[in-house]
């Protein structure tokens, strides 16, 4: 009897070893102390966080008809006045983008040359930026390639259907909010 408890007091041992050697390092680090002396409630009884709606126009975002763009989500709304979201669809930031802050569309223009060389249509300017204008686009052939880093532009692309909408929702003077 005694050789069998030998026996699984050293597989114990062995296993023990085996596990402490394949622990990551970082695991090792204790976590910091926690600030109040009350205990944390388990996860499990802590009331639960709704998750947050990727496509809910953003809070932060104002009140009543507007565009808003989103720079971290890289997402654009279609606001009406009573601050209902008609549309909202994902955009390519461009490679200058306007600080966070509300704007008026201050031009528009049908179908133009990108500052990239490429053919654009529906073209929703809002902000000038270090002399460079920024607005909502959509490439006729319907690309919404990575711009590229070395060259400053300001146009922010969508779909091609997407644009027609921002067309149509966003005349001269229409509010655009950007939020981070």
């Amino acid at each position: 009897m005694a050789g069998l408890t030998a026996a699984a007091v050293a597989a114990v041992a062995f296993l023990a070893y085996q596990a402490s050697a394949n622990v990551p390092a970082d695991l090792s680090v204790k976590p910091p102390a926690p600030s109040s002396a009350a205990p944390s409630a388990p996860a499990a009884d802590r009331p639960k966080q709704p998750a947050r709606n990727p496509l809910a126009v953003p809070a932060n975002s104002g009140t009543g008809e507007r565009v808003v763009y989103a720079l971290r989500d890289r997402r654009v709304w279609l606001v009406d006045a009573r601050n209902k979201a008609l549309r909202t669809f994902s955009v390519m930031p461009s490679t200058v983008s306007p600080p966070p802050g509300a704007y008026a569309v201050t031009s528009r223009s049908g179908s133009v040359r990108g500052s990239d060389g490429v053919q654009i249509e529906h073209v929703v300017r809002f902000a000038t930026v270090e002399d460079v204008s920024v607005g909502f686009s959509a490439a006729v052939d319907g690309s919404t390639p990575s711009p590229d880093p070395s060259k400053r532009t300001g146009g922010v692309r969508m779909k091609r259907e997407d644009g027609d909408a921002l067309w149509s929702f966003a005349v001269i003077g229409a509010k655009v909010v950007v939020v981070p």
